[in-house]
């Protein structure tokens, strides 16, 4: 049984990409089965990130749900106010826990469905094409992508990503 995270401690998501820190912040543990680990966030960015989509701003909440058995990460996106924005996920390989810091190794994809259903895009193919995983790991380049496509079909169905997310 892997380690688990207790509800209501605080723990460090450290964002790696290709073995760089990406970003650090800290947040609080809603839950951890063993398996799916629930925290949330303050938007952990400097200022405001408009993606054209949506608007990632101070004051939004993040609740974060990271897996170690699964190939990406869903991020339920909620401005200060409450208001659902959608959801943004990261396809990454199984989460890691080291000590009180959730290890995330981004691989680039990224998929975005806003809170109505009704967007559903596709993000960062071309930096994943750029990335040289392809050649250096075949199979985790093949889960990365089917990993999207999965996501992609939990997007568009009924109640999108609510299942996936039930605690």
């Amino acid at each position: 049984m892997a380690h688990t995270l207790l509800p209501g401690g605080t723990v460090t998501v450290r964002l790696v990409k290709g073995e760089r820190p990406k970003v650090s912040y800290p947040a609080e543990v809603l839950g951890d089965d063993g398996e799916h680990v629930v925290v949330c966030a303050p938007w952990a960015g400097a200022g405001v990130r408009d993606f054209g989509f949506v608007r990632f701003e101070p004051g939004d909440v993040f609740t974060e749900h990271y897996w170690r058995d699964r190939w990406f990460a869903v991020k339920e996106v909620r401005a200060a106010s409450g208001e659902l924005k959608g959801w943004y996920c990261d396809v990454t390989r199984p989460t890691r826990v080291e000590g009180d810091t959730l290890v995330v190794d981004d691989l680039d994809l990224d998929l975005w469905r806003s809170a109505d259903g009704g967007t559903v895009l596709r993000l960062d193919e071309d930096e994943f094409a750029e990335s040289g995983l392809t050649e250096r790991d075949p199979h985790a380049a093949g889960r990365a992508r089917a990993a999207l496509d999965a996501l992609e079909e939990l997007a568009r169905r009924a109640g999108g990503f609510d299942a996936l997310l039930a605690v």
